[in-house]
């Protein structure tokens, strides 16, 4: 498969059938609410303080066009490049040097995201993730017609290491350089991705922890007062 398409690829871009241009371009892209998915560090795959952020039905998938090459001029006008047409790889394993966006132009597939005490995502035609570097992902099943589009921004390299081939703390210092991306792949400067991934993330650990604490004062003084008593 991917040889075919990359010869489809070549003959569209020579001839400009069936890829998106312009107006129409900006015209496939829907606007959708984010869902948002965090993967701690679990000692296997480094994964990243960043979200996984994912749009469901982000991309219109007009049938004058072909479905890889609205993804591929979607996400090239936004600055997000080196673009592959594939499936995805039934091994887990994570980007250490760059982070990705997978477009899914045909079909439909289960991935196993966040290591394997991640969670399953199904994701079908006209749906896009955006994985910041360091997240641990796999294909669990796949239809026979899958058909993905990855593409990466500009500032890193790629390289798809598994978890035991890896240094683990060299990994986890090169995740921590990865730049954020100027643009939203989908949604371009504007995008929800930009903000998301420049807010900090919660903390829910220091919140259970200081609502403990509190508790524990509240015991602690209902005994004092007792003994008072």
């Amino acid at each position: 498969m991917p040889v075919v398409e990359e010869l489809k690829r070549i003959v569209e871009k020579l001839t400009a059938i069936g890829r998106p241009r312009g107006r129409v371009l900006a015209r496939l892209a829907r606007p959708r609410a984010p869902q948002l998915f965090r993967f701690r560090d679990d000692g296997e795959t480094p994964n990243n303080r960043l979200p996984l952020v994912v749009y469901r039905g982000a991309l219109d998938l007009d049938e004058a066009y072909d479905p890889a090459a609205v993804f591929e001029e979607t996400f090239a006008r936004h600055g997000w490049r080196e673009a592959w047409r594939d499936g995805i790889y039934d091994f887990l394993h994570f980007h250490s040097a760059t982070h990705e966006v997978l477009g899914f132009a045909r079909g439909k597939v289960t991935i196993e995201f966040g290591g394997r005490r991640g969670r399953t995502l199904t994701l079908s035609a006209g749906d896009v993730a955006v994985l910041p570097a360091g997240i641990g992902h796999r294909c669990v099943t796949a239809s026979d017609d899958l058909l993905v589009v990855g593409a990466y921004p500009a500032g890193g390299h790629y390289d798809e290491p598994k978890p035991e081939e890896i240094d683990y703390a060299a990994a986890l210092a090169s995740i921590a350089k990865v730049k954020l991306p100027r643009q939203d792949p989908v949604y371009g400067a504007g995008g929800p991705l930009i903000e998301l991934w420049r807010r900090p993330p919660p903390a829910p650990e220091r919140h259970r922890e200081a609502n403990g604490g509190r508790r524990a004062k509240a015991r602690s003084a209902r005994r004092s007062r007792a003994r008072r008593a």
